[in-house]
């Protein structure tokens, strides 16, 4: 706890704060600053701008002309306040089934939610949900639900699911824009026993917008993720949450490559759950090929190549092999997962505007996107997300 002396404005100073928050210098790095003001030389923010950026509260006392700040960017702080969120998700696994952590004596499977609702919506995994047989959810008092209701995206590896439970805690899920490589954050899942939930690991955002064996752009993180915490929250230091965890690279010598879900992909996959009971995904209709410098990982800024038409819409566009597509929706486009991103804004059925190669021309095309489902065959641009933590 920091006090401070402000004005009767309840203005506080930036160059006390600065020096008070240095154990707090994760939470402080952000993207947004804050409004200021400079007075007699002295640069001052708003208190409540302060509480928004750190979290915590304040308090002024006008008797004393003094300003309590209470930060709550504490480890221990945040598990407990984001612990009554978190659900451990059990069930019987049928053969063959992806699941996270199995048991062979009862075949049982189990993985993590994250409750989004109070009236009792949870965001899991897909491959946490998919394949399991009369699962349950147990929230962290102890209680037990059947899942009522079910929806499933493989392709993004996420799943709503709806228990008939009321006055729940729902998370509060972060502004993706300002998550920074860095940053401190936290796990909190079922990891490897069920009678293990509501474990917490820490660590950082190793790195922001990975493409690794994934649709989707996805958070790498070096905190511990382990069989069983999938479906569960990576949460910054303000209790947010920032991302689904997913998967995990395992193997020898390989250690602490966890992957996250972030939040911006996982509102738009439940809000198209809320609004379509589906996910209505837009595509090109193309077959695409990435430059070898996109494939292996490189910086690349190379075109991608039409190695297929699959959609009438596409061919009416006079898109043929051998194009190569330099945009899309006026923004540059150099792998698939670029595009994946960028058609989330998307609905099948609108048109988006293409800068395309043809015969050694550019030219702009105007598409009519298709449905991804109607498609007849995968385009490498539907991959499915791949779970390496079992």
């Amino acid at each position: 706890m920091k006090s401070v002396l402000v004005k009767a404005t309840a203005m506080i100073m930036v160059m006390v704060l600065s020096i008070s928050m240095t154990a707090n210098a994760d939470a402080a790095t952000s993207k947004a600053g804050m409004q200021a003001k400079v007075i007699d030389g002295q640069v001052y923010v708003n208190t409540k701008d302060l509480v928004k950026m750190f979290g915590g509260s304040g308090q002024y006392d006008a008797k004393s002309q003094t300003y309590t700040y209470k930060g709550n960017t504490a480890i221990p702080h945040v598990i407990e306040k984001v612990s009554p969120s978190v659900v451990g998700i059990i069930g019987r696994a049928t053969e063959g089934s992806q699941d996270v952590k199995a048991t062979d004596r009862y075949n049982l499977a189990h993985g993590t939610g994250v409750i989004i609702r109070s009236n009792g919506w949870i965001v899991t995994n897909a491959h946490v949900i998919d394949g399991l047989v009369d699962p349950v959810v147990v929230t962290t008092n102890g209680n037990t639900y059947p899942i009522t209701e079910s929806f499933s995206d493989p392709l993004s590896d996420l799943a709503l699911i709806k228990i008939n439970a009321k006055s729940l805690k729902p998370a509060v899920l972060a502004n993706a824009s300002q998550a920074v490589v860095g940053e401190t954050v936290i796990a909190i899942g079922t990891p490897i026993s069920f009678s293990l939930r509501n474990s917490a690991t820490v660590g950082v955002i190793s790195g922001l917008n990975r493409g690794v064996e994934a649709s989707y752009r996805l958070i790498q993180t070096d905190t511990a993720i382990n069989p069983g915490n999938s479906g569960g929250p990576l949460v910054n230091l303000k209790g947010e949450v920032v991302g689904i965890n997913s998967m995990k690279f395992s193997a020898v010598g390989i250690e602490s490559m966890g992957f996250s879900i972030p939040v911006d992909t996982v509102n738009y996959v439940i809000n198209q759950f809320f609004k379509y009971g589906t996910v209505k995904r837009a595509a090109l209709g193309l077959q695409l090929e990435e430059s070898w410098s996109a494939i292996v990982g490189l910086p690349a800024d190379e075109p991608l190549t039409v190695t297929g038409v699959l959609s009438p819409e596409a061919k009416k566009a006079k898109i043929q092999e051998g194009d190569v597509i330099y945009s899309v929706a006026g923004k540059r486009v150099s792998s698939v997962v670029d595009i994946n991103e960028q058609l989330k804004a998307y609905l099948p059925g609108q048109k988006v505007k293409l800068l395309v190669q043809t015969d050694g021309d550019i030219v702009n095309r105007t598409l009519v996107l298709v449905d991804r489902a109607s498609l007849q065959q995968n385009e490498p641009d539907e991959m499915l997300m791949t779970d390496e933590e079992d």
